[in-house]
């Protein structure tokens, strides 16, 4: 089966592979692989800020609440529909070691392989996928109706020895697939 596949029904986002194929073919990340993998023109609005996170953000961060973080707001494209909306908060002690991380264009492999080149390699990542209702905001931008049920994903990626070095939530347009793999042994 395609690790990831772009149909009538929408986008399957697989997990199994996303991150290690980030930099295939010159993509700019995993979003722009997977989605020329499938055969899609992939495009990319970003806006990049030293802000503070959100609460929840901030104390997944470690930071405090009015910590400066670099955002990375990114709104997401198959071909011309609009697939997701996605915002990455990264602790200022990350964008101190890789600068390039609050650049509009972060190179091939994106924002993790900046981090790696700086000695900042995320080993794992953990994803907690939620239902949330669409703000008025999100409605508008994805077409769905305000307060109507949206997957979220926030992704939080880490070192081997324990420092998180970026939270990012994805907010998922309507038709999405996440596929996920689990070894059993």
């Amino acid at each position: 089966m395609p690790s990831n596949i772009v149909n009538a029904e929408g986008m399957t986002r697989d997990a199994r592979s996303r991150y290690r194929q980030r930099a295939e073919g010159g993509a700019h990340g995993a979003f722009e692989a997977e989605t020329k993998r499938a055969g899609q023109a992939p495009r990319a609005e970003v806006e990049v800020e030293r802000s503070s996170a959100p609460g929840e953000i901030a104390t997944i961060l470690g930071v405090e609440a009015a910590a400066d973080v670099v955002v990375r707001k990114r709104r997401m494209y198959a071909g011309n529909r609009l697939v997701q909306l996605a915002d990455t908060y990264i602790p200022a002690f990350v964008a101190e070691a890789a600068p390039a991380v609050a650049e509009l264009d972060t190179g091939e492999g994106g924002i993790i392989s900046r981090m790696a080149e700086a000695g900042l390699t995320q080993s794992s990542a953990v994803e907690d996928v939620t239902q949330v209702r669409a703000s008025a905001e999100q409605a508008a931008a994805l077409g769905v109706n305000e307060g109507e049920f949206l997957l979220t994903i926030t992704h939080t990626g880490q070192t081997d020895d324990g420092k998180i070095v970026e939270v990012t939530r994805h907010v998922l347009g309507p038709g999405w697939t996440l596929r996920y793999g689990v070894p059993l042994d």
